[in-house]
């Protein structure tokens, strides 16, 4: 009979878990948020999955404009919670139509990534 509650206590956890991981409230963490630059041009992304991956996986942005990344309705699941650790940014991007921005600030290569870490790729900052 005990076996049977912690069955079922492993049951609710998990539910619970994921009812708050795919919806749950979407935060904003960005450190730099995009202003209005001299250009006034924003670089929008969108992303969508292949073979249980952020696709394109590799994407290539300039230093100093705004950057805008959508995820597509191919994205599911803790991929929509969308990270890039080196510059403080991280979002839940709930649908297509919501969108991380900020303003990469310095050059290099960097990853993101869900806040899982299971989907990867890569952002070049020129």
């Amino acid at each position: 009979m005990k076996a049977i509650y912690y069955v079922l206590l492993i049951v609710l956890i998990v539910a619970a878990a994921g009812f708050f991981m795919f919806n749950g409230t979407a935060t904003n963490t960005t450190g730099n948020v995009a202003g209005d630059n001299s250009a006034g041009q924003v670089q929008k992304i969108t992303l969508s999955t292949k073979n249980l991956n952020y696709y394109p996986n590799t994407i290539t942005v300039k230093s100093g404009e705004p950057v805008r990344i959508y995820l597509d309705e191919s994205v599911t699941g803790c991929l929509r919670s969308f990270t890039i650790r080196d510059f403080g940014v991280a979002k839940y991007l709930k649908m297509p139509s919501d969108y991380l921005e900020f303003t990469p600030n310095k050059k290099g290569t960097f990853s993101f990534a869900c806040s899982m870490g299971m989907g990867t790729g890569t952002l070049v900052v020129e």
